[in-house]
């Protein structure tokens, strides 16, 4: 008799050879804290890339990784994470956009913690990024890939995730840090059917890199009154460089503009930042994440 697992997570992935493996590796049972005796699928889908991750590589994290090479011709993930949705065996599910994150350890198990005495829960963690500055800033200043390696290199974050906050900095949209207002999360869990609900990402998004459609989610489900909010603390993800669409271009380049004509095709408005219910406070603050309450 098959059982069903617990958590079923997405993570897309285009043109991340390099990030991948670090990713992948921050989602396996023995680098999230208490994950031992967790019962979780890892959808692992490639989503339209030039040089396809290798599906040995995600066999060898574990029996419960599954990879999918999604074929299409968009330059958006947001086919590929609905298709994921779709593949999901959990009644849970998280969501993670960018698969060039690397996840902080306690998340699976706080996540176990509060599907415990919450039925209906949006998890949400902080975004962070990898590097001295915001990477839109950092990459101006001699901010690389090699860098990075360099950075990972010094701190033990396989054995002690926590440390990532020592080389991170906090991203645009978590600029307030773990008690503000944020206008989205790269990684957050809420249980599939309520996702089914509210009708997923909304497929109309068809920039690169989905657009706005990661914010218009994170408003979608707040708007919608069919979870309670949970912010994560003392965890968060953490950007790698990778060349990506909003992340890693200097800010006179970045393509907000060509993200909020996409927005008002489909909604007949521009997007504009609101603030959401003040959310459920969940976890611990570790010593290197203190510099960014």
């Amino acid at each position: 008799m098959l059982i069903r697992p617990q958590l079923s997570i997405i993570v897309i992935f285009h043109d991340m050879q390099r990030e991948a493996y670090r990713t992948l590796f921050s989602l396996s049972s023995s680098y999230q804290l208490k994950a031992n005796d967790l019962n979780y699928e890892v959808i692992a889908i490639d989503s339209n890339s030039k040089k396809p991750l290798s599906a040995n590589l995600i066999s060898s994290m574990g029996n419960n990784y599954k990879y999918y090479n999604y074929k299409t011709e968009s330059i958006s993930p947001v086919d590929a994470i609905n298709y994921g949705v779709d593949q999901a065996k959990s009644k849970n599910i998280m969501i993670i956009i960018d698969g060039a994150r690397i996840l902080s350890p306690g998340i699976l198990n706080y996540t176990n913690n509060i599907f415990k005495f919450c039925k209906n829960p949006f998890i949400y963690t902080l975004g962070l990024h990898l590097g001295p500055k915001i990477q839109n800033h950092s990459i101006l200043e001699g901010y690389n890939q090699h860098e990075e390696d360099q950075l990972l290199n010094n701190i033990n974050w396989k054995t002690n995730g926590y440390k990532l906050h020592k080389i991170s900095s906090l991203a645009g949209s978590s600029s307030n840090g773990y008690f503000g207002n944020l206008s989205e999360s790269n990684c957050f869990i809420l249980p599939k059917s309520i996702y089914k609900d509210l009708g997923g990402m909304n497929p109309a998004f068809q920039s690169a890199g989905g657009g706005l459609v990661n914010l218009d989610f994170f408003r979608k489900v707040h708007s919608s009154g069919k979870c309670k909010p949970f912010m994560l603390l003392g965890e968060g993800t953490f950007h790698q460089i990778h060349g990506g669409v909003a992340t890693n271009v200097p800010p006179k380049d970045h393509p907000m503009e060509i993200f909020q004509k996409e927005y008002k095709r489909i909604y007949g408005t521009e997007w504009e930042d609101k603030d959401y219910p003040v959310p459920t406070y969940y976890g611990k603050i570790s010593i290197d994440a203190i510099k960014f309450i």
